[in-house]
């Protein structure tokens, strides 16, 4: 018996711990690409999270870093260029093909490179709940930006045009979260859509904020792995404040094996299938 076997034996009570894909598969595909969404999917993740940010032109695209000089063939920062701009780029060819290529995936070659939208990743989200699968969708706001506020903005309206933005019914979660590292784009949110639940992202924690308490607007923590191994006493405050814990980025099976001891409630990995098998979810 495994001793993650014997920590989920302990806290029968609990509900089972949710993965959630970070930027998609992206230990097997480029990361925020289309390919890595559908791989985590296959892959049985029960969440997808990806990073938003807003062109120059008004787009949400799923993109992590404040510039695409890593993970595509141009350069420059997102909020200048227009989408068609980053359409014309190749996001996925700077990860290494051999990792991308497995027997039992055969990805759409325009999917491993193409920059993708919320929209789209929104319509993905849609399609597979409609075919009866409670997938869920964890969307962080990128901050600082020259887009202050209208990221939130832009954000909501695309929840309430594919209906994503009612609340769910009564015992059933929420469908998407909003994560972020600024207090203040979730306080936005909440006022907007008070129902949403949200998650505070944090890579260390504040003296303010170590009895367990969060920043208003916030309803679920999202400590970073380093704060966890360092001060894993910090989840039970957490939960004794009455807060959720979901814990970013969970790649090595010791890390999950600490998690499942801890009792969180998520965590958000590069690779979801590798954390299921250790999880006995495959």
């Amino acid at each position: 018996m495994t001793r993650v076997t014997q920590a989920r034996q302990q806290r029968p009570e609990q509900h089972p711990i949710q993965v959630i894909a970070h930027r998609g598969a992206s230990d097997d595909a480029p990361e925020h690409t289309l390919a890595a969404y559908r791989k985590a999917i296959e892959d049985g993740a029960d969440a997808l999270e990806c990073d938003v940010r807003l062109t120059a032109d008004g787009h949400l695209v799923c993109v992590h870093d404040r510039r695409v000089n890593r993970t595509s063939n141009g350069r420059g920062a997102v909020s200048a260029l227009e989408l068609n701009a980053l359409a014309a780029l190749d996001f996925g060819s700077w990860k290494d093909r051999d990792e991308t290529e497995s027997p039992d995936w055969d990805p759409v070659p325009g999917e491993l490179t193409s920059v993708l939208t919320l929209e789209r990743l929104l319509e993905l989200l849609v399609e597979t709940r409609a075919g009866g699968r409670p997938l869920q969708l964890a969307i962080e706001t990128k901050h600082p930006t020259r887009w202050a506020g209208q990221v939130e903005e832009r954000l909501l309206h695309l929840l309430k045009r594919f209906e994503l933005d009612a609340p769910p019914p009564a015992g059933s979660p929420s469908p998407v979260r909003v994560m972020s590292f600024s207090a203040r784009s979730l306080h936005r949110v909440r006022d907007a859509v008070p129902h949403l639940p949200t998650v505070y992202l944090m890579q260390f924690v504040s003296p303010r904020l170590r009895d367990g308490r969060l920043p208003a607007g916030a309803r679920i923590a999202g400590p970073g792995m380093r704060i966890v191994r360092s001060h894993p006493g910090y989840i039970e405050r957490l939960h004794r404040a009455g807060h959720r814990a979901h814990v970013w980025t969970v790649n090595e099976p010791e890390d999950v094996e600490l998690c499942v001891r801890l009792g969180v409630e998520a965590i958000i990995t590069n690779r979801p299938k590798q954390v299921l098998a250790q999880l006995g979810r495959s």
